[in-house]
Order: C-alpha cells, then sequence, then structure tokens
C-alpha cells in the first residue's frame, strides 16, 4: 500500500481534517493543561463590550485573540474552544489559515474564498478582495458560525527611520521598538478585519503572535509555558510514566530546560519514547549542555538540536528538506521526490518523525503530514547550513518533477482505455499510477492546497520556470478533466496568473497571449467586460508580437465579442471583418462562415438588417461548401429571423422550410423540432394558424413535454461574453418573441 499513490479504500471517506496538535500542547487529539486559560476566554465571550456598555448593540462579531509564539499550544487552545463552542455554533466551524509556514502572509482573496468554499457559496472566478469579503460577510449575516483564524501573519515593518542620538536610558530606542510593535499589530489587524462577520451571532477566535491593535473590543490572552503540572502530563503522555514517576526531579528539570514550551516537551518525550533504557536524567543534562544559539524559543531550539543529532543522515537529510514542503504539508511522494528514496522508505521515515514528535499526521483518507510552523525556520537555518544550494534546488526540481508526474497520471486515468495516454500510463512504476478515476479525484481534491502552493512557490522560485511550466500545465488539464473548467475556473484563473508571470519573465509572447486570452475568457464569464476587453487588446498585441495567426485571429474575434457584450455593435462587427479576414487569408472556410454569422449577429442586433441579411447569406454558402448540413440549417434558421425582422414574411417562411429539409436530411431532432416552432410562429403571422398547428404538434412530439409550454427559438451563437464560438455554437431556447 505504501508504494500506491492512492489508497483506494480513502475514496469513500470524507476530507482532510485539521491536523492533530500533537506539538502545540494536545497529544493524539487529548487536550493538555490551559485550563485556566479556557476559562478567561469562555467567560470574555459573554462579558459585555463597549458597545454593550454604551447601549449599541455589537455591530460585528466578537473577537477572541489567543497570542503566543509558534509552537506554545496556541493552535490547540483554539481547537478545544471551538470543539466546546460547536454546539452553540450550529451553522459550524470555519478554518482558515492566514500564513504560509515560512511566515508569508495568505492573501486576504485566497483566505476570504477558502472560507467561502467551506460555506458552499459560489464566488465568481478572478473576483477580487472587496468583492469576496462582502460576499463572505453576507454569507455570514443570517449564520451562527465560528471562525477560527490561525497564524494570523506577523506582517513585516517598513524600514527604520535613520538612528537617532539617544539618551542614556535609552528611551528613544524604546520608543522606535513600539512604534514597530504598532505597525506589526495594525499589519496582523488588516488580515483579520476584513473577514470580520457583521453580526454579533459568530464568533471569532483569532490565533497571532502578537496583539491585534486596530480592532476594537479585542479579548486577548496570552500564552506563555505550560504549567508544571500540565507540562509533566504532557511529557508522561509521549515518554511514559515509569521513568517520569521514579525521577520526578529530573523531570521537572527537564520542563525547566524545555522553558514550559509544549513542542519542545513532546519533541523530548518522542526522543525519550524511542530510548527505553535512557534516563530523564540524562535527556536533561545533554539539553542543557547544548549551547544557548539566542534564540527567543531557546529550550525548543535545544531540544529539537538534540532531537536531530539522533537520526540517521538518511532519515536527517529527508527532516531537513521537509521545509521545502508546499505548505507546510508534506505526503510520502513528496519525502521521496526530496530525498531521492523510495515511498515506501519516505513513509516509514515520516511516521517515524510522527513518533518523535518532529511531524503531526494528518486526519486523512491518504498518508499525509504537517510540519510544524515552530519547526520549520530551525529546518531551513540546517539546510542553508549542511545543504550546498545546487543540491537544494535539484530536491525542488525532484519534487516538482514528480508532482508533474502523478498530475499527468491524474489525468490519463480518465482517458478512454484504448488512448494513447492510457497505454502510457500502463508504463509507469505502481507508485505512480491511480487504480481508477474516483482514487484520483480523491487525491487531487486532498492534495489540491499543496498542489496549488507547489505552483505558486515554483514561480516565485525564478529558476525552474521550465518545470514550473510543465507543472501548471499539468494542474490545469488534471483540474479540468475531474472538475470541469466551470467548477475548476477560481484555481484555473490563478493559475492563468502565474503562467502569465513566467511568461512575462522569460518574454514568451505566445504565452504570454495564451494567458491573457484565458484570463479574459474568465473575467468575461463573470461579467467583467471591460477588463476582459483590456486583456484581449493585450493578447492580440503579444500575439502580433509572437507570429501566432491563431492567437492572433482568436483575440481579434475575442475583442469582437466583448464590443459585443457592451452593446457596440459596429465596432464589434469590424473587429469579427478582420478576424474573418485572418481566417480567409489561410483558407479556413468552416471558420471564415461561422464569422460571418457572427458578424450578421452584430449587425441584427445594430438593426441593420441588410448587413445581417447579406451576411447569414454568405455564412449559409460557407456551410454548403464545407458539407456541414447542421450548420447550414442553423444558419438559414438565423436568416429567417432576421427576414421577419425586415418585414419579408414570405422569404421568412421560405427559408424556414429549406432549413427544415437540412434538419431533416441532418437527422438533428433537436434542431429540427426548433425549426418547426420557428416555421409554426411564421405560418402564424401568415394567418394560417391550421399549418402552424401542425407543425408545433410535430415539434411537440419530437420533444416530449420539454418545448410544450411555449415556442423556441434558434439562437445566435453562444459566445456573447467574449469567447470565440465553434461553428456548432448555436442552442435551443424557449422564447416568447423576438430576441
Amino acid at each position: 500500500m505504501t508504494d500506491q499513490a492512492v489508497d483506494t479504500d480513502g475514496a469513500a471517506r470524507g476530507a482532510a481534517a485539521p491536523p492533530t496538535s500533537a506539538a502545540a500542547g494536545a497529544d493524539g487529539g487529548r487536550f493538555v493543561g490551559r485550563h485556566r486559560e479556557l476559562k478567561e476566554l469562555r467567560a470574555d465571550i459573554d462579558r459585555a463590550g463597549l458597545d454593550t456598555l454604551s447601549g449599541r448593540k455589537a455591530p460585528r462579531a466578537r473577537v477572541l485573540l489567543i497570542a503566543g509564539r509558534p509552537g506554545s499550544g496556541r493552535t490547540a487552545l483554539a481547537e478545544e474552544l471551538a470543539r466546546q463552542l460547536a454546539d452553540a455554533y450550529p451553522d459550524g466551524i470555519l478554518r482558515a489559515r492566514l500564513s504560509d509556514p515560512d511566515g508569508t502572509p495568505v492573501p486576504t482573496e485566497r483566505t476570504a474564498r477558502e472560507l467561502l468554499d467551506a460555506l458552499a457559496v459560489p464566488a465568481p472566478a478572478g473576483a477580487g478582495e472587496d468583492d469576496l469579503t462582502a460576499t463572505l460577510r453576507a454569507a455570514l449575516a443570517d449564520r451562527r458560525a465560528l471562525l477560527l483564524l490561525d497564524d494570523v501573519a506577523d506582517i513585516a515593518a517598513p524600514p527604520a527611520a535613520p538612528p537617532v542620538a539617544t539618551d542614556a536610558d535609552g528611551a528613544d530606542a524604546a520608543d522606535e521598538a513600539d512604534d514597530t510593535d504598532a505597525v506589526l499589530a495594525a499589519g496582523a489587524a488588516a488580515q483579520v478585519d476584513p473577514l470580520l462577520p457583521d453580526t454579533p451571532d459568530c464568533l471569532v477566535v483569532a490565533v497571532s503572535g502578537g496583539p491585534l491593535t486596530g480592532i476594537p473590543d479585542v479579548r486577548p490572552c496570552t500564552l506563555g509555558g505550560l504549567d508544571t503540572k500540565a507540562a509533566l502530563d504532557l511529557l508522561t503522555r509521549s515518554a511514559g510514566s515509569v521513568r517520569i514517576t521514579v525521577d520526578p526531579r529530573s523531570a521537572e528539570s527537564l520542563v525547566e530546560a524545555c522553558g514550559g514550551h509544549p513542542a519542545a516537551l513532546v519533541i523530548a518525550g518522542g526522543w525519550l519514547a524511542a530510548r527505553p533504557k535512557a534516563a530523564v536524567a540524562d535527556l536533561t543534562k545533554q539539553v542543557r549542555e547544548l549551547p544557548e544559539d539566542g534564540a527567543a524559543d531557546s529550550g525548543l531550539a535545544r531540544v529539537f538540536r538534540q532531537a536531530y543529532a539522533g537520526l540517521p543522515g538518511p532519515a536527517a537529510r529527508i527532516l531537513r528538506l521537509l521545509c521545502l514542503a508546499p505548505a507546510g504539508y508534506v505526503d510520502p511522494h513528496t519525502a521521496s521526490a526530496l530525498a531521492g528514496c523510495s515511498v515506501s522508505a519516505a513513509r516509514a521515515t515520516l511516521d517515524d518523525f510522527v513518533a518523535l514528535g518532529l511531524l503531526r499526521a494528518v486526519d486523512s483518507p491518504l498518508p499525509q503530514y504537517d510540519v510544524p510552523g515552530c519547526l520549520v525556520p530551525l529546518l531551513r537555518e540546517l539546510t542553508e547550513a549542511q545543504d550546498r544550494p545546487g543540491e537544494v534546488q535539484l530536491a525542488r526540481a525532484r519534487m516538482l518533477e514528480r508532482t508533474v508526474r502523478l498530475l499527468q497520471s491524474c489525468r490519463a486515468v480518465t482517458e478512454p482505455g484504448d488512448s494513447a495516454a492510457r497505454k502510457k500510463l500502463a508504463g509507469l512504476p505502481r507508485a505512480l499510477r491511480f487504480p481508477n478515476p474516483r482514487a484520483a479525484a480523491e487525491w487531487l481534491r486532498i492534495r489540491r492546497p499543496a498542489l496549488l502552493a507547489a505552483a505558486r512557490l515554483a514561480v516565485a522560485d525564478g529558476e525552474l520556470d521550465t518545470l514550473a511550466r510543465r507543472l501548471m500545465s499539468a494542474l490545469t488539464r488534471a483540474l479540468a478533466a475531474h472538475w470541469g473548467t466551470e467548477a475548476a475556473a477560481p484555481d484555473l484563473y490563478g493559475i492563468h496568473q502565474l503562467v502569465l508571470d513566467v511568461a512575462e519573465r522569460r518574454d514568451l509572447p505566445r504565452e504570454q497571449a495564451a494567458a491573457l486570452l484565458n484570463l479574459a475568457d474568465l473575467d468575461a464569464r463573470t461579467g467583467r467586460t471591460h477588463e476582459a476587453l483590456a486583456r484581449y487588446r493585450a493578447a492580440l498585441d503579444c500575439a502580433r508580437a509572437a507570429g501566432d495567426p491563431y492567437a492572433t485571429g482568436r483575440a481579434m474575434e475575442s475583442v469582437g465579442g466583448a464590443y459585443q457584450e457592451l452593446g457596440d455593435y459596429p465596432r464589434a462587427a469590424d473587429w469579427y471583418g478582420r478576424a474573418l479576414a485572418e481566417h480567409q487569408a489561410r483558407d479556413e472556410r468552416a471558420e471564415a462562415a461561422r464569422l460571418h454569422g457572427r458578424i450578421a449577429t452584430a449587425h441584427t442586433y445594430a438593426g441593420r438588417y441588410g448587413e445581417a441579411l447579406r451576411n447569414w447569406s454568405s455564412a449559409v454558402a460557407g456551410h454548403r461548401k464545407t458539407g456541414d448540413l447542421p450548420a447550414r440549417a442553423r444558419a438559414l434558421g438565423e436568416l429567417a429571423r432576421v427576414q421577419e425582422y425586415a418585414g419579408r414574411p414570405e422569404d421568412c417562411l421560405r427559408t424556414c422550410q429549406e432549413a427544415v429539409d437540412l434538419a431533416r436530411q441532418a437527422a438533428d431532432t433537436r434542431l429540427l423540432a426548433a425549426l418547426q416552432l420557428r416555421l409554426a410562429d411564421t405560418l402564424d403571422r401568415l394567418g394560417d394558424p391550421a399549418a402552424a398547428r401542425l407543425h408545433r404538434a410535430a415539434a411537440e412530439r419530437m420533444l416530449g413535454s420539454e418545448l410544450s409550454g411555449g415556442s423556441a427559438e434558434v439562437a445566435g451563437p453562444a459566445s456573447m461574453d467574449g469567447a470565440p464560438a465553434s461553428a456548432s455554437a448555436y442552442e435551443i431556447r424557449s422564447a416568447s418573441g423576438r430576441d
């Protein structure tokens, strides 16, 4: 099982839950200590705030702040509080991490989208921060939910002003430090404030390293080390009770050496559990003999160095390289690729790290682990000191290459069994194969945050752009294959932005054009037509610079579609005409016929029926030359509609009859039914209701009750969003009259 990419039994189980907080004050999910803090936090929920005291109803959710250094048990305390309050918030607990493991703040729009996804509230792809946070607040307005905002980032302060002369007491230096703290606190508050619900029925629990200056009435709870009793309890659960009981003074001395730091105690307990014959006094002595490094969490740093020193060389290398894991989540494949070892060996090593308190196992259908944020700086220091930059970059490249191959396998398993992709899949190692599409989709769902983070990190690296481009291409194809482009649109929007970043950095105009076209299409579908138009024009410039005729024609047509959506029909027709000239120059008859239809549609909307009739006639002639009967019938149906608008009912009747005959020859039942209804409407207007009833009855027999409630029209090209339509991009829709 360790050599398989996916646990095939896991597909039926739920989504991955937050990692257990063994290194943060809980062991195996059992919370340890912090009883006073829990009591105070619960009391703060019902305590009167400033608005209540002034006689006003609180306008926003109450914010409880749990402040402490990473590894101090702050997340474990927040999770325990949320668990105890779960019944009071029936609409659920929403979780979001506001900083990456390296401390980089997560953009607010990404956090808001994650929370909206948890609420199953759709949000358009590419929506900005203001729109997403407004949608989030609206979604929470009538809910009673608890938001747990973990790892609120300590956003860096701006560069300090030049030093000034200070008094002997250092007052100016102290003032400068206070100013820096204020800037950091304000930056942290800026992350939280846009996410606060506008209702007192919700509760927000924020976890941060410091205060949240700028958010009124915040209830802070600052964490230090665990008290001795709780610390000994945590140590006992990891190391066993015998050695703690027989040598309580050494155990207390070890707690003191660890500074009561929960993460340090868990690692110390793991070290003792792995060495049943070692005495607590031995570990205490070794930890105390390690030199101070000046770190704020010196106890954690010293215990970690002691645990690291006892690892075999290969395991120590794997542990160091885990600081490269995207989003702090690692699975056996990631560790295998980073270290260049087998998947089974990586899985066994990761499980050993969990036993040692160096990793947290994620409750997931697949083997997945969380790298504690408090250890990431220590791991990075070790990597910088012991691994050459070239080796680190090679490890990154191996990880990205493995991810690309897994994504290719994930997509290939959705192909037909006799396809080239499936045949190629059969030749891959077993560790890279998925047994079925369901298992592949489950893997993609669970690993999605790490996969998206891998793409962002690969682009930010700047030295692995070729692999980054391959990764984004494979990720795009896998998401589209399993979820469809509509469902995956928010993720695809971000990926296309990353592609554009790389293309601009590497001066790749062809890829710039493709990324801009994809982004503009998504903008157009979500109603941001002006933004789409600007991107289509930029794509046209890039396509011309690249000498890409396909992208040039595509961009011209899309510019026309955007103008059509904006109601500027003359410009739409002009740009469609430019695209038509491109296709005609390459003798692309089917595309030229389709463009004649788009030009005709724009003229129809503008009321220029003569131009519309000429272009629909050209479209009919073009489809006749290509032998496309359904497209020719649709074009005739549109020609008939324009003839009706132009006051030529007899011509409309003849054209409709011709279109019906062609649809019958093409054996296109739905199109035939729509044209029969069009013909019935025309006969009604010509004063022949009996014949109209016959045609309408025939259409209803073909389609059953689907269209029995009204007439139907053959709509124009379904590309009003600016994206190019295919020759068959017409749809049948219900209508009560003319468009």
